[in-house]
């Protein structure tokens, strides 16, 4: 009989969200999670929310223009899947929603409740922390019954990694 340890199974207590943009802080933020994810056991979820096409004259040039946005939109969830598989180890789930970006995020946080923690890493320029984020911890506070957690998006690989 062989007594060789058996590891249990990945636990999946926490999930988290990380909101998808060309935003040069989401790596910052994917790392982020993709490693809280590794340590907790847990997963990431990765949201993309496309806006809606504002071309309205030609109804087939409208639904070329959505498709072509979701194709882009389809390509980068899977780019950044790889990302979190390999920090992480587990792939992510994925969600592509259309409309407005802190409107789905909220109305998504509402419906799955196995989303645990809201991953957003705020930019560090003078504009601000970005529009999510400013939403987020501002009118929208209220409409979040999850945590936030807001990381600095100028942070180093090695600086996640320390925190993590």
């Amino acid at each position: 009989m062989s007594t060789t340890p058996v590891a249990p199974p990945p636990r999946h207590d926490r999930t988290f969200l990380v909101v998808v943009d060309d935003s040069p802080e989401l790596s910052v933020a994917i790392r982020y999670a993709s490693r809280r994810a590794k340590a907790t056991g847990g997963r990431v979820v990765l949201l993309y929310v496309q806006e809606p096409v504002e071309f309205q004259h030609w109804s087939g040039v409208s639904e070329i223009m959505r498709d072509e946005k979701r194709q882009e939109a389809e390509a980068t969830l899977q780019r950044l899947s790889e990302i979190v598989n390999r920090i992480s180890g587990q792939i992510p789930v994925v969600q592509l929603r259309e409309g407005t970006r802190s409107e789905e995020v909220v109305k998504m946080l509402g419906e799955d409740a196995s989303i645990s923690i809201l991953v957003l890493a705020a930019s560090t320029g003078p504009e601000g922390p970005g529009p999510l984020v400013t939403y987020l911890t501002g009118k929208g506070a209220g409409k979040v019954k999850v945590p936030i957690t807001i990381v600095p998006g100028d942070l180093t690989d090695e600086q996640v990694d320390a925190v993590t």
